[in-house]
């Protein structure tokens, strides 16, 4: 399971997790409904906060199943001005799990309810805030005429392997006018 998941939670992508969880992507409700407690394509790796998040019943059912669907051709994962924000990528869609998935990952960012979900969230906010320093200051590198390292490194930034690579990847698809040196040299796949 943590090969499948890149070593990441599924919902923040925290890589190198110490403390995970297995998660549910369908609720079982205690055990209730048995085929799904044990259903290898209904468990998920997921660090404990996020696991919490999702646990309200506001989610239950209503999360695209990322092994199934791309979330990143569904979501725009926006990280700006040291906040987390993550929108359907089409503004109309009325798809409910579009919008709940939408709800539930802003929520593993910013959610405020209690002083542990405050520390835990903006854990991920710094952390978050570090890759993306990162990947700014590679893409300015790349401006440079010997940027081939850049480049190497702009690349595995930019592969699903890499921690929060949602946001990565987000940023980098919506700013890439502003570097054409890339244009086929990168790839999304």
């Amino acid at each position: 399971m943590k090969k499948d998941f890149h070593s990441k939670c599924y919902l923040c992508e925290l890589k190198d997790l110490t403390d995970i969880e297995v998660e549910h992507l369908l609720p079982h409700y205690n055990r209730k409904i048995k085929e799904r407690v044990f259903d290898w394509n209904n468990l998920f790796y997921a660090c404990p906060h996020c696991n919490s998040i999702k646990n309200d019943r506001i989610y239950d059912e209503k999360i695209i199943d990322c092994c199934k669907v791309d979330p990143e051709s569904l979501l725009d994962h926006i990280y700006q001005e040291g906040k987390v924000n993550v929108r359907p990528h089409d503004p109309d869609t009325q798809d409910e799990k579009v919008l709940m998935t939408a709800d539930l990952l802003e929520n593993c960012f910013e959610k405020s309810n209690t002083g542990i979900r405050i520390f835990q969230c903006q854990e991920r906010v710094n952390r978050l805030a570090e890759t993306m320093n990162a990947l700014y200051k590679t893409l300015e590198a790349l401006k440079k005429p010997t940027s081939k390292q850049y480049l190497r490194a702009l690349k595995g930034m930019l592969s699903r392997e890499y921690k929060f690579s949602g946001f990565t990847r987000y940023y980098v698809r919506s700013h890439i006018e502003e570097y054409p040196q890339l244009f086929g040299k990168i790839s999304f796949e």
